[in-house]
């Protein structure tokens, strides 16, 4: 019997994810959560675009949380940790993009006692965090001896990014210089990047406590117009901004992982741009010997392309749903990604058997 899934919020990330689950063969939609009035009681397919799939939308908690499933894909843009807790002292395996990726003993007790109550799993996991700057950069350091630094990086035009209200009021696209170092981002991002580098570290075995970890945050303004989705960005406002995390043992680099979003390469300043191997993933590995990874194809060709269907939230959705019967099947409690076996993805549906 296929494992019976619900998800929770229907933004990018969310109906991506719809779709992930309704191509996989080990899965079932069987309800999903909705935080506006007018997407409640709507079938899901004509909230992601296709034809009806028999599974109507809610906006009611109550209705999710008595709905018979196995697990939540839970994507809102922000995690509220009284509605997980919720989840999985519902009887429902959690698996997130948003949190929990690495967590220290002691955090998240509430969410641990509610695994164990109900005796479900709950896992945070993604693209970054997530894929490119924990899991696949471990990965690499396996064919490496001494290791000696590890390194994991986004370069994306955030043009192509769908989300306009994000962009401009809480990454502060097109704000002052001033709005944006003082805005919130560093902040929101801070707790999931550290514990990738967390991951990392003791993964390696090296103790967090002897790494001194410092996030950064760096910006660009234009020079000139920038026309761009969220409208034009007048010179002298924010169209660029890098993030980064590094963790230092004993004066040395040993993790470096963030992200690098411009509007753009054109009139910016300092004049960033993405170099010659354009918008990507980088990983790389330093020991014996050195190992040196960048992924295309998580980007659109273009920023029309990426605005009808960003590939790389594609892959977060993706990502997230392939892990669902690892973690359904996984112990009790919080699981990571170096508790979890190797998460593959499944054939498409037309080379699999039919029964």
């Amino acid at each position: 019997m296929p494992w019976k899934v619900i998800q929770w919020a229907t933004g990018s990330v969310g109906r991506a994810a719809i779709e992930c689950i309704q191509r996989h063969p080990d899965l079932e939609l069987v309800g999903c959560w909705v935080h506006s009035q007018d997407k409640n009681g709507r079938d899901v397919g004509d909230l992601i675009g296709t034809a009806p799939i028999g599974v109507r939308a809610t906006s009611s908690v109550e209705d999710i949380l008595a709905t018979d499933a196995d697990a939540v894909v839970y994507a809102p843009l922000l995690p509220v940790p009284n509605e997980v807790e919720a989840l999985l002292r519902s009887g429902k395996n959690v698996i997130t993009p948003v949190g929990w990726f690495y967590p220290d003993d002691d955090d998240a007790q509430s969410l641990r006692a509610a695994c164990a109550e109900a005796q479900v799993t709950l896992h945070g996991t993604g693209i970054d965090p997530g894929g490119v700057t924990e899991i696949f950069p471990l990965m690499m350091t396996a064919m490496s001896s001494a290791v000696t630094f590890v390194r994991g990086e986004e370069f994306s035009d955030i043009r192509s990014y769908s989300a306009p209200d994000v962009i401009r009021h809480i990454m502060l696209f097109g704000a002052t210089p001033e709005e944006a170092v003082n805005g919130p981002m560093l902040s929101l991002l801070d707790d999931g990047f550290r514990q990738s580098v967390h991951m990392i570290l003791e993964t390696l075995g090296i103790n967090k406590d002897d790494a001194e970890i410092r996030g950064s945050h760096g910006y660009a303004v234009a020079t000139a117009p920038i026309d761009s989705p969220i409208g034009q960005i007048a010179p002298g406002l924010v169209a660029a901004q890098r993030f980064h995390w590094e963790a230092s043992v004993g004066g040395d680099v040993v993790v470096r992982i963030g992200v690098n979003w411009l509007m753009g390469e054109d009139n910016l300043d300092p004049p960033w741009s993405f170099g010659a191997a354009g918008q990507r993933f980088e990983m790389e590995v330093k020991g014996d010997p050195d190992s040196y990874v960048v992924i295309h194809g998580w980007h659109a060709d273009s920023i029309e392309a990426g605005l009808a269907r960003n590939d790389g939230i594609v892959a977060t959705a993706a990502h997230l749903v392939n892990s669902i019967p690892y973690v359904c099947a996984a112990p009790a409690g919080i699981q990571t990604a170096v508790d979890l076996p190797m998460v593959a993805g499944r054939a498409h549906p037309k080379f699999l058997k039919r029964h």
